[in-house]
């Protein structure tokens, strides 16, 4: 071992050669066997910004310890020198043991190893709360809304909105939903002055509210774990519009809210993906579940293509087809 001071580092700060500790998410572990017959198992770490998967072959010095405690899931401190290779990133391992309480001290926290939300969750509720005092002007609607956004916002802050798509990171959920809020308001504010005759009115209150809840069935739709995301049972089996809706339903127990609002509510959330093999029951039937909608689709699939620019490594002009979207996208011609 060496004798000179080390470094704490987080996995996506450490450069090629740098020896350093650092607390990862061992994020997967699967034991496999080379063409040449070898055995195997390939491990993937995870850090805030950066993952490395690689062998642990069957004769390494880790190689017993990795079968028999290494678990994925669990948070460790490594010393490793950080590699990138022809098979892309590795470590080097030095130590590893599982994280213990006493490394909060050194800087520890779960999420600091899991992809996080590049807004401060804090600021994004505060406009979030302060859109309902702001655009909600219909006093039992507004309760509603607040009551499930104080009820839940510790989930709120940290839930992701999907488990691979879109925005499947630490506070995703929030992100997504503040932004499709903020354009369902644009575009409501929008047609509401182009169609002033609209009966009934176009109610902007109600487009603001099913904006913010119209996700809300996630926070039962999933299980958080440190190593991501996964179905809950009844996430699995029912589904986030109708787990949103429940909620929707028990807060409304609490308040007095006019029944026709409550189900328009209720149609917001049920209707908001459209389709049938999207999960929605019905289409938008009305114009506040339509606006929701677009605004939906488009904040997933903005972020969508933003990912794949940003992510993929195919030459030429174009991205690969192998994405979420199952599309080229354009990334223009490099001269260089």
């Amino acid at each position: 071992m060496s004798t000179h001071a080390v470094p704490v580092l987080s996995l996506d700060e450490i450069v090629p050669g740098q020896e350093a500790d650092m607390f990862v998410l061992l994020a997967a572990k699967e034991e496999l066997t080379a063409k040449n017959g070898k055995p195997y198992f390939k491990v993937t770490f995870r850090g805030r910004g950066r993952e490395v998967n690689f062998p642990i072959w069957d004769n390494s010095p880790w190689a017993a310890e990795c079968r028999a405690q290494w678990t994925p899931g669990v948070f460790y401190k490594v010393r490793a020198v950080y590699r990138e290779t022809n098979f892309g990133p590795q470590l080097e391992i030095r130590k590893i043991r599982e994280v213990v309480e006493a490394d909060t001290a050194e800087g520890f926290a779960p999420n600091a190893c899991r992809p996080q939300s590049r807004f401060d969750p804090q600021v994004m509720f505060a406009e979030l709360t302060a859109i309902v005092r702001e655009r909600i002007e219909e006093p039992a609607l507004r309760r509603l809304v607040e009551s499930i956004l104080d009820k839940y916002r510790a989930e709120i802050l940290t839930f992701p909105a999907a488990r691979h798509n879109h925005h499947a990171f630490v506070g995703g959920l929030l992100e997504h939903t503040l932004s499709v809020t903020r354009t369902a308001i644009f575009l409501a504010d929008k047609y509401a002055e182009y169609y002033p005759d609209m009966q009934p009115p176009l109610n902007k209150g109600l487009v603001a509210a099913g904006a913010i809840l119209h996700d809300i069935g996630k926070l039962r739709e999933y299980d958080c774990r440190p190593e991501g995301a996964a179905y809950s049972a009844e996430g699995a089996l029912i589904g986030h519009m109708l787990l949103g809706r429940d909620i929707v339903r028990e807060a409304a127990a609490e308040v007095e809210i006019d029944a026709d609002t409550l189900l328009r509510l209720e149609h917001v959330i049920v209707a908001h993906q459209r389709l049938p093999e999207w999960g929605s029951p019905k289409p938008p039937m009305t114009p506040e579940s339509l606006l929701v909608h677009y605004a939906d689709d488009i904040d997933a699939k903005f972020q969508m293509m933003a990912g794949i620019l940003k992510n993929d490594a195919n030459p030429g002009p174009v991205t690969s087809k192998k994405n979420v979207l199952m599309q080229h996208v354009y990334k223009g011609i490099n001269d260089k």
